[in-house]
């Protein structure tokens, strides 16, 4: 793994959808991220994708840091067997600190919550505000009416064309870990042209 990659924010829903293969991906991403060694940063809920993904971190012998605000630690059962959990004040403190913990971003299917947390850390990065990956798991199409969205955004004159290149959309976990080994040991900040 990339030396500059330690912790990974997973962005996912706190429902379970309405497939199991979605459980599944969610499973096999903190299998990964326990074998590899990389730290779990995730929004602190035990239940839907949220709690998958860190029940399968930690059974893995991996670290999860979970951080929810105070009014959806009962509506998403704050999980109580992670490494760590803060529990905090609003919904922009916990969206800040998951950023300031995290070194690349992974976005799992999930819902209005999830869509909120993809578009704000691209637009984050649109404006120069960090250079940190950001990978879409396009488990069975899941993004692609996103995709759509952004491609059309683009065509309509909204966005310019690099805006495809703040992220990236991989199938499965295993070519996400691909392009996470890929990065440079040393980043320079190589931001797109902006809107």
């Amino acid at each position: 793994m990339s030396e500059l990659i330690k912790s990974v924010c997973v962005y996912c829903g706190a429902s379970p959808g309405a497939s199991e293969t979605f459980i599944n991906i969610a499973r096999e991403l903190g299998r990964e991220l326990a074998g590899r060694g990389v730290r779990l940063v995730y929004g602190g809920g035990g239940i839907g994708l949220m709690g998958a993904v860190a029940d399968a971190t930690i059974a893995g012998g991996g670290e999860v840091l979970g951080i929810i605000p105070q009014h959806l630690e009962r509506a998403e059962l704050g999980h109580r067997g992670l490494t760590e959990l803060k529990i905090v004040d609003t919904m922009h403190t916990r969206k800040r600190m998951m950023f300031d913990q995290s070194d690349a971003f992974v976005i799992l299917p999930g819902g209005m919550g999830t869509l909120d947390e993809t578009f704000e850390i691209i637009t984050w990065r649109q404006l120069g505000m960090h250079d940190k990956p950001i990978i879409l798991i396009n488990h069975e199409g899941y993004w692609d009416p996103f995709l759509g969205l952004v491609d059309h955004v683009i065509d309509k004159g909204f966005a310019r064309p690099a805006a495809r290149q703040l992220f990236s959309v991989v199938a499965g976990v295993g070519r996400l870990f691909d392009l996470l080994e890929a990065q440079p040991q040393t980043r320079e900040p190589s931001y797109p042209e902006r809107i």
